[in-house]
């Protein structure tokens, strides 16, 4: 499990892209790189990080079902994701 910490900082952080996302878009459009700037870093998207949902974990994260891959493989073999089932050949 993620700190707590750490997972508030992830939601902060995109709370701030959704704010700022107007008008970033704007001073782009415009070529206003100075305005850009004096922006929060934090606004900037790429400052976040895909964790898992239900435990934080930054590594090993899967797109598709927005879970880490240990999740992923607990919830998996306990059939609580469907459609997906251990694959034997």
């Amino acid at each position: 499990m993620a700190k707590e910490s750490m997972k508030a900082r992830e939601v902060k952080r995109a709370k701030t892209v959704a704010k700022y996302a107007e008008k970033r878009k704007a001073l782009k459009e415009a070529g206003d790189y100075e305005g850009l700037q004096k922006l929060p870093k934090n606004a900037s998207p790429i400052r976040q990080h895909n964790r898992c949902k239900l435990t934080g974990r930054p590594k090993g994260y899967m797109r598709q079902f927005g879970i880490s891959r240990v999740m992923f493989r607990q919830m998996a073999n306990q059939g609580l994701i469907p459609g997906v089932k251990k694959a034997s050949w």
